[in-house]
Parts: structure tokens; sequence; C-alpha cells
């Protein structure tokens, strides 16, 4: 996955690399495809962060529990 596609989805490039990347984008099949992808990564990640916790607070993610 090229890495400026997910900066370009997540809008985290600044001005100069978002016009380089949509030109880029114009003739490279494999980020259009990347992009088509990724297009929902945003509202996605939106839902995560407003969605209330599955857990009670008390137990350490999985990851923190070994």
């Amino acid at each position: 996955m090229h890495d400026g596609v997910a900066a370009y989805v997540l809008g985290v490039l600044d001005e100069e690399e978002h016009e380089a990347f949509e030109r880029h984008l114009d003739t490279c099949e494999q980020c259009q495809a990347e992009l088509l992808e990724l297009a929902e990564l945003p509202e996605q990640l939106g839902e995560l962060k407003n969605a209330p916790s599955a857990s009670s607070g008390d137990d350490p993610p999985m990851s923190m529990s070994r």
C-alpha cells in the first residue's frame, strides 16, 4: 500500500503534498484501487471514537493483560 493513500484519506497531507498525490492518483491504478478500499476509513474511525466502550473500564486491553 502506498503511504500517501492513507494520509490522503485521513486528510493529513499539507496542500502541496495533497496536490502532488492527486496528480499521482490520476495515473496510478493501484492507488486508485487502494483509495476505494480506504474511502470509508475516516467515517469508520469516527464511529469507533464515538462508540460506547464494550468493557466496564476495569479490565486492561487484552494486549496489556499478559
